[in-house]
């Protein structure tokens, strides 16, 4: 795991497009977090460092945007199915067939129906309005192999896991 803190939305986006310029056609990043934790920041700055020139919204009620940039960005939102079946029916396996990547907001939800090789990034509340703590976690052979990368790229946002306190602060 790889523990990281943000002090303010551009903090998280800036955080975001750090780990885009690490993304690679068929990548998938699930996205966890409680309502308001950062997910759609997050997915906004993805988005910029993939050169998404439109708006980033939260795909709640539509369930999965498509954004063009240099790879294409699939948004998709998991809040809403009832089923881990409906899954299927997004389409997200086909979408990452053709050489897009995935941000999936409450992903960790569909962890169990989706590709075994993904990037979890779970967002909490900091101290404060602005502050996000975040914990980085690779499954799979292709993210666990970018681990250094991935270290590097956060550097500047890294706390040491004895700072890390999941659920809140004392």
């Amino acid at each position: 795991m790889i523990y990281l803190t943000t002090k303010s939305a551009e903090d998280t986006r800036e955080l975001a497009g750090a780990l885009a310029n690490l993304a690679r056609p068929g990548d998938v990043i699930l996205l966890a977090g409680d309502l308001g934790a950062g997910k759609t920041t997050f997915a906004q700055g993805f988005g910029r460092s993939l050169g998404v020139t439109e708006p980033i919204t939260s795909p709640t009620f539509v369930l999965v945007h498509v954004h063009q940039g240099r790879l294409p960005l699939v948004h998709a939102d998991a809040y809403r199915l009832e089923h881990l079946g409906e899954v299927i029916d997004l389409g997200l396996p086909e979408l990452l067939d053709e050489g897009a990547v995935a941000l999936i907001e409450w992903g960790d939800l569909l962890a169990p129906v989706l590709a075994s090789d993904f990037l979890e990034v779970r967002l909490e509340m900091g101290v404060n309005d602005d502050e996000r703590r975040l914990a980085l976690r690779a499954v799979g052979a292709g993210w666990a192999a970018r681990l250094r990368s991935l270290g590097s790229a956060v550097g500047r946002w890294r706390i040491t896991d004895g700072d890390w306190a999941p659920g809140g602060h004392e």
